[in-house]
């Protein structure tokens, strides 16, 4: 079985650990540009390659995940129109229901077994940089990101959380960096009760966070979008991998 086809265990997946590793790319690598990854069906995801990709030089990877009700184009947008200048691959993989499955069934299940498929199909075709491998979202995917970023923090090195609303990781494994924003004026997932009890709680736990407040509703600003990618892409992250 190639690793593309490789799925989760089932007692993996309710643990929300996800086993797909970057490593030398045996596949071919389709041309640049976006395209759907065609895995999931009815709902898929999206994969954008930079076309200053190169398979000599591991490429960043961002994993962005949508909010409910969401979909692969709306998380593909918070750092899209930034990847090219980058060159960076983003992967925007899409919930299995309206929204991510801890949300809708209080555990993980089906969600973790895509996105490790998702992964796997990444891995399979292109180099990518095992030091700057990001997963991020927005909302309900901001909630998701922490929460499944924390459970495979010996996979992923950053953690980008735009106006997350929880954080339930099923275990704290490796050392990720953490970007944290949130708008003070959120009506949707108000700060009080969401990012100011969730920032002094992953610092307690002894993460590098990032936290920026900043005077607007629930959304993502464009400055916001630009520093999180800046602060994933510096050449030394304030953690990494345990």
């Amino acid at each position: 079985m190639s690793r593309t086809q490789a799925r989760t265990p089932p007692q993996e997946r309710q643990e929300g650990r996800l086993r797909a590793r970057p490593h030398r790319p045996s596949g071919e690598a389709p041309e640049s540009g976006t395209r759907p990854l065609g895995l999931g069906g009815r709902r898929d995801g999206l994969l954008h390659v930079p076309p200053g990709y190169r398979a000599d030089r591991p490429a960043p990877l961002g994993v962005l995940l949508h909010g409910a009700g969401g979909h692969a184009p709306h998380a593909l947008a918070l750092w899209q129109r930034l990847a090219d200048e980058a060159g960076l691959l983003l992967l925007a993989p899409e919930s299995r229901g309206p929204t991510w499955d801890i949300i809708v069934e209080s555990g993980y299940g089906q969600d973790v077994a895509f996105i490790e498929q998702a992964l796997a199909y990444v891995f399979e075709r292109y180099a990518v940089d095992p030091a700057h491998l990001a997963i991020g979202g927005f909302s309900d995917g901001a909630s998701y990101a922490l929460s499944l970023g924390l459970t495979n923090g010996d996979l992923f090195t950053h953690v980008v959380a735009f106006s997350p609303g929880f954080l339930v990781p099923a275990a704290q494994r490796g050392e990720p960096s953490l970007f944290i924003s949130h708008g003070v004026k959120d009506t949707v997932l108000p700060i009080e009760p969401c990012s100011r009890r969730i920032v002094p709680r992953v610092q307690r736990a002894g993460y590098p966070v990032r936290y920026h407040e900043f005077d607007g509703p629930h959304t993502v600003p464009v400055d916001i979008a630009q520093e999180a990618l800046t602060w994933f892409l510096a050449p030394s992250p304030g953690g990494g991998n345990a």
